[in-house]
């Protein structure tokens, strides 16, 4: 990993760590949001957790690689879209159950 990438992590990691209404827990396996992971850091490239469809989205654009259709992950080399995508990523990923009271 270059320096360039630790100190956009580690930025990452600091914002979503800041602010109160975010529930970030950082592992050795990456960021999770209710115990689920969003987020890791993979060489020079995060790689974040995304909705199907805004997943396909970054992939036909370039802006991401990968095969979304599973899962959704998708690999982000450009740090200048860390937060966002991983800000994205943790709204997805930590959102509770639908009806889970119900």
């Amino acid at each position: 990993m270059s320096e360039l990438t630790d100190a956009a992590y580690d930025e990452v990691v600091f914002t979503l760590a800041q602010d109160p209404d975010v529930d970030v827990t950082v592992s050795d396996d990456g960021l999770l949001a209710r115990g689920r992971r969003f987020a890791f850091l993979d060489d020079d490239h995060l790689v974040v957790k995304l909705p199907h469809d805004r997943a396909a989205d970054l992939v036909a654009r370039r802006i991401a690689g990968g095969r979304p259709e599973g899962e959704g992950w998708v690999s982000v080399s450009s740090v200048d879209l860390w937060l966002e995508l991983a800000g994205e990523a943790h709204a997805f990923v930590g959102e509770p159950a639908v009806g889970g009271q119900s």
